[in-house]
This record gives C-alpha cells, sequence and structure tokens, in this order.
C-alpha cells in the first residue's frame, strides 16, 4: 500500500516486459505500455487517465464474451446518456476526494487504474482481476454517496497493486489451484465467518485496511465497527497458513498483521507515504 513500493514494484514488472527501468517521472506510460503487450490483456491501454466505458464497450462485451466478473455483470442494463454522465462526474469527484484523503492513495490509483467500465447490474460493488491488469469493473449501488465511489476505486486499485506484487515476486509457495482446498482456506475479513481460499482471505483482509482509513479520516464508523474484530479474527487464522507465504508473502502478512492488532489509523497513514515502506523489503518489517 506503500508508494515507493508500488512504485518498485510497478518499475521491476515494466522490466521484467521491457529491459529498461522508467524514472519515476515516466512510471504511468512505462507501465500503460508494459501492460498493454498482448501476453498481458487483449486490448492496450488507450491514452492517459483513467478510460471510462460502459455496458456496451469494448471491455464489457470483452468480459461479457470469456465469463469474466460474470457476478457482477448478470443482470446489467441499458444506461442512457443523463446516468452516464452523472457516473463520470462522481468517478471525478470521488478521485478529488481521494486526493483529499491521502495524495499518495490517489496516485497509486492514478497509476495502476487504467480502464474502468461502469455499468447497472444490481450488484454493488466492484471487480478487478490478476489476468486484465488496469481494468475495474464498477456497478455503483443506488444508495452510493461520493465515499462510496472513492472506496471502490481504491479497493480495486488494492487490489491491482497485490496482484503486482504477485506477478514481481509472488505471494504464496502453493500454486494458485491448491489455495481452493479447505486444508488452506481462512477465515475472511469481509464475509464474516466464512472461510474463503487463502489468496482471496489474505486479499480481502488487506484491503479492508485503506477502506477503513477512508472512513474514519471522514468521519464514518460504519467499516471500523464492522470489521475490527473481523479483522483481528482474520489475521489471527491467516498467521496460521503463514508457512505457506513465501517470504515477500510473509513480509506483507506481518505488516497486515501488525494493523490487525492496533487498528492504528496514524499507521496507515505514515505506511502510505513513509520511505520506510518503500523498496522490497521495508525496513520497518526487517
Amino acid at each position: 500500500m506503500n508508494i515507493g513500493h508500488t512504485y518498485e514494484n510497478t518499475a521491476r514488472l515494466i522490466h521484467a516486459v521491457t529491459d529498461a527501468y522508467p524514472d519515476a517521472e515516466g512510471l504511468d506510460a512505462a507501465y500503460r505500455a508494459a501492460i498493454s503487450d498482448p501476453s498481458f490483456r487483449p486490448m492496450p491501454v488507450d491514452g492517459e487517465g483513467i478510460s471510462i466505458t460502459y455496458e456496451d464497450g469494448p471491455w464489457a462485451k470483452y468480459c461479457t464474451a470469456n465469463g469474466i466478473f460474470e457476478h457482477i455483470f448478470k443482470g446489467t442494463g441499458p444506461t442512457d446518456g443523463p446516468t452516464r454522465e452523472d457516473w463520470d462526474n462522481q468517478v471525478t469527484a470521488a478521485l478529488d476526494l481521494i486526493q483529499e484523503i491521502s495524495p499518495d492513495l490517489r496516485r497509486i490509483v492514478d497509476l495502476l487504474i487504467t480502464d474502468l467500465v461502469i455499468l447497472n447490474s444490481g450488484v454493488d460493488g466492484g471487480g478487478s482481476a490478476s489476468h486484465v491488469p488496469g481494468l475495474v469493473v464498477m456497478s455503483p449501488g443506488p444508495e452510493w454517496d461520493l465515499l462510496d465511489y472513492a472506496m471502490c476505486l481504491v479497493h480495486e486499485g488494492m487490489h491491482l497493486n497485490l496482484f503486482v506484487g504477485d506477478k514481481v515476486y509472488g505471494t504464496f509457495n502453493l500454486p494458485s489451484s491448491e489455495l481452493e482446498s479447505d486444508e488452506y482456506r481462512a477465515l475472511s475479513a469481509v464475509k464474516i465467518g466464512q472461510r474463503r481460499p487463502l489468496d482471496k482471505a489474505f486479499h480481502a483482509a488487506v484491503v479492508t485496511v485503506p477502506l477503513m482509513f477512508m472512513q474514519n479520516h471522514q468521519g464514518v464508523t460504519m467499516l471500523v465497527d464492522l470489521y475490527t474484530e473481523s479483522l483481528r479474527d482474520a489475521c489471527q487464522d491467516l498467521k496460521k497458513q503463514r508457512r505457506h507465504f513465501n517470504e515477500y508473502g510473509q513480509m506483507l502478512l506481518d505488516e497486515l498483521c501488525e494493523f490487525g492488532e492496533r487498528i492504528d489509523f496514524d499507521l496507515v497513514a505514515r505506511a502510505i507515504s513513509s520511505p520506510e515502506y518503500a523498496g522490497y523489503r521495508p525496513s520497518i518489517a526487517a
């Protein structure tokens, strides 16, 4: 979740594809060029910023044809111009809100989200996947406010961030197919009381942290009240599976569990921007 760590991971991914290490100023363009390689995704990144399309756009058609985000696309209906204009305005305002909460958190979102599909499917939430880097799907709920839009962007941006780290270093020492087995499942911090595959339980726990941080910053307690105990329980359960994380994954897990024990939002603010957490092995975790 640290901006320096994100830069380092992204630069390593770019180097693996292009043999070049971009400087900070060229990172966005280099990342977009790297993931435009057909080995990463079927359609290249088009231009700068976040490209927004809808249920009739090329990404929606591709996802529907290939069974990606089926739970989100199922039930999708047509949308009109005013609806789309309102969504566009909400996304713009949501990015501004992320900037207000944490400029470096906004920087991570701007770097890693390149394409956004917004649709009305009746399923409130979003989606991202490791095999389509840069792509996020969002289905706003009818009661969503600006913070909901902002949290959805950060939520999916953090998933994309974890995917980049996993591509560069790996996270587990077991193949993803084995992580589906019951013996490797762990409690979910979000789907409270449910046991999920280890990688999904880990991702869900990690992405609760910036969402709780954002709500706390805005004086909202819903997610803090809902997830404080479940995140601690999830961390305790994930630690039982620590041997199945590789060295890099164990470092991420340890940092997650430190927050889970303390629920310290000053720590989160520091973690997002501090050079202590940058590089492959943050000094804070050494």
